[in-house]
Parts: structure tokens; sequence; C-alpha cells
């Protein structure tokens, strides 16, 4: 019988992985903004099948330990000693574009350079090559009588929401597709262009999504670009506004900071529409050994909850089942971000100062 399945396997060279290892090859690397790069890769063979089937919303696994680091007047002041420890686990990116050609299937890497994997990032030239694990877990679903698709962006939620832009003009052009990018300032916007003159109105605004046909309002904290304010209030301004739209044929997706995610559940759950949402963890394998992404979910008809892994039941899920943090929760993990960001022994920061850093806009809850 193993003979039998060897021979089966050598003759049917059809048979395509699902996920795996594969080798990318780098076709360009550059800067778009001033912490903001856009990388992209290209699959042949056995990887570019693969590839091909990638879904809006699921991830890859990047092997940077043998990525080597910028000379130090290439690197952020305050990047640079972090930049120098030594990086053993991959690191989780969302495709922001894929094609699938006859021969090849390329890919967009849109990434934000803040920390010692995504600082070697930016060595890497045309030519060189990526050790990609992928694709991995489950994506954004389109269910059935969608006729409005609203897409929320916050920050470097972008990859994933503009990935899923391109999908759905392309499987469901009858639905009418509208967006909402939200960023703490006009530069913080991790798209190509000049953004401090965007006006409030609903527009196609942002070339990434204006090449769908697709129109999007911008929001800023600071108000230097669009309107001032958060994404959700805008997008609830919106919904006040229209007269023709049903919440039974509308969908949410959303990808951007924990917080943002919660208040786009809590408005959905008001409004009574359908939301996706597309969570983010710590993730060291990617692959549901180290159970190390662990996002809290409510169980259906039911006051229990369940633990899920992001890496396999997600990073997109139901946003109806998301248990999302305490607000001293997202303070408690932005202090330990700061601390592992500036290389502290112990990840503990006075609590107080974290609170006058929210409010001084100084933080973000991702």
């Amino acid at each position: 019988m193993p003979l039998l399945f060897l021979r089966t396997m050598r003759e049917n060279k059809s048979i395509v992985p699902k996920k795996g290892v594969f080798a990318a090859t780098v076709t360009s690397n550059r800067r778009i903004r001033e912490c903001f790069w856009t990388m992209n890769l290209e699959f042949t063979g056995a990887a570019a099948e693969t590839f091909a089937k990638f879904r809006p919303g699921q991830f890859v696994q990047v092997d940077v330990s043998h990525v080597g680091v910028p000379a130090d007047d290439l690197i952020a002041p305050d990047l640079r000693d972090a930049s120098q420890r030594n990086i053993l686990l991959r690191r989780p990116f969302s495709f922001a574009d894929v094609t699938a050609e006859r021969d090849r299937t390329t890919a967009e890497l849109l990434y934000c350079v803040l920390g010692p994997a995504s600082v070697r990032l930016t060595t890497l030239d045309s030519g060189d090559s990526l050790s990609v694990l992928g694709p991995l877990g489950k994506g954004f679903s389109v269910p059935q009588g969608k006729r409005l698709a609203l897409l929320l962006v916050g920050g470097m939620g972008a990859p994933p929401i503009r990935c899923l832009a391109k999908s759905l003009r392309a499987e469901y052009p009858d639905t009418n597709v509208v967006a909402f990018v939200g960023a703490k300032t006009a530069q913080a916007l991790p798209f190509e262009g000049r953004f401090d003159d965007v006006p409030q109105r609903v527009d196609f605004l942002i070339p990434a999504l204006a090449e769908f046909g697709i129109p999007c309002a911008v929001t800023t904290d600071d108000g230097s670009a669009g309107q001032r304010g958060f994404i959700t209030q805008r997008l609830d301004q919106w919904l006040s506004e229209q007269r023709d739209w049903s919440p039974e044929t509308t969908i949410l997706y959303a990808c951007g900071p924990e917080a943002m995610l919660a208040a786009t559940a809590r408005l959905a759950a008001q409004r009574d529409i359908d939301c996706q949402v597309s969570m983010e963890r710590r993730m060291a394998c990617g692959i549901g050994v180290c159970q190390s992404c662990v996002i809290e979910c409510r169980v259906e008809d039911s006051d229990e909850t369940v633990y899920k892994l992001c890496c396999q039941d997600g990073p997109v899920f139901d946003a109806r089942t998301v248990v999302f943090s305490s607000p001293t929760q997202v303070v408690e993990e932005i202090g330990l971000i700061r601390a592992i960001k500036e290389g502290q022994a112990s990840p503990l920061v006075d609590r107080a100062e974290v609170f006058k850093a929210l409010e001084n806009g100084k933080e973000n809850a991702s």
C-alpha cells in the first residue's frame, strides 16, 4: 500500500500543498513613507500554485533570522539597540495584494518598521530570497445576499483590507463597497501619496483603493487629514446619513488596533450588522503548536467562553464571538509592548505614565 501511494504521488504531479515553507524571490523593496515600506515577492512552481489560492485575511510567517542589519545611520535612533537582537522566530505578515498568473504568483508585503525583524526586511534587494511559511489561518468570507460591504482600516490594518478590496471587486462586482480609513496623523496613513489636504467627504481619496473603484472616508486623531476623530465615529455618521441601506444586506470588515475593533464590534451590534474582524496576537509558530495566540470567544447560546487560536481559528473572527480586552488589559499590554521595544529586562511600567501617554496620543493600542 505505501508503494502504491508513492507511485501515485510521483505520477500525479498536480498535487498542490495547502501550505508549506517556500522560497519567495524579492522583486522590489522600497520605502513609501517615513516608516512604511512595500516589498513585492514572486512565487514560482508549487509555491505559485499554493499562493494562488491565498485568501484575503490569511497570513504568512516570514523568516528573517538570516537577514542582516542595516548600518546604524539607516536605523531610527530608538530602534538601534533593539535591532541588534537575534531573531529566532518567524514573524507574521498579511499580504496587501496577491496576483496569480499562469506560471507565477506575485504578492505585495506592506510593512511598518517597528522592531528588529522589520528593520532587517529593509535590507532585502531585488533577487534576494525570503523564506515564507503559508498560507496560514482563516481569511474573510462573504455571506450570501450581501450588497454593501464596508471596509474599516485602522493604521497598519491596511494590508488584509486592501487585499479584500481587490477580491470583492473581482469576485463580487455587484456589491457596493465603501472604505473608512483612520490613523493617528496624516503621516501615519500607510499608503503612498500626500494626505495633508484630504477633504472630509467620502470620495476616491486613496489611490490604493481608488484603483478598484472604491471610495473612502479618512479620519485622523489630530485632524491633519480628513475628518478629526475616530474612524468608527465617521462610519456611524455615514450610516446615519444613508437612506437606502439595510442591515441584513450589509457587512463590516475591520482590521486595526484592538480598541478600534472593539468599537467596531459594538457599533455593528447596535446596528445589527454582520461584522468580521481581523485580530492580532504575538505568534511564535503560526501553526497552532505554541498555543501563544489565544483569543477569548463566546460560546453560542451560552454564558461560557472558550479560547481559540488566532493562527488557526482566525485571524478573522465573527465580531459577535470575540471577548475584547478591558481598558485595563489594554493599558497593561501597551506597557508590555513599550518595555519590549526599549529592551527592558522587566516589562513593567508605571500605569500612570501609560495613561498620560494615551491622553497625549503618544501610544497606540496596537
